[in-house]
């Protein structure tokens, strides 16, 4: 998991859990992500289906 975070977000578990200002900040970003695949997925599904 920590590599994981790592690789993912920059920042290790640890640091993550510590900190709320980094925890807000990944969360932000990973909702950021999430709407962005969300978005493509729609865009997919609307030529698929047309």
């Amino acid at each position: 998991m920590e590599k994981a975070m790592q690789q993912s977000h920059g920042i290790g578990y640890k640091e993550y859990s510590r900190k709320l200002e980094k925890r807000l900040e990944v969360e932000k970003r990973r909702e950021k992500e999430y709407q962005k695949s969300r978005q493509i997925t729609a865009e997919v599904d609307r030529q698929l289906f047309k």
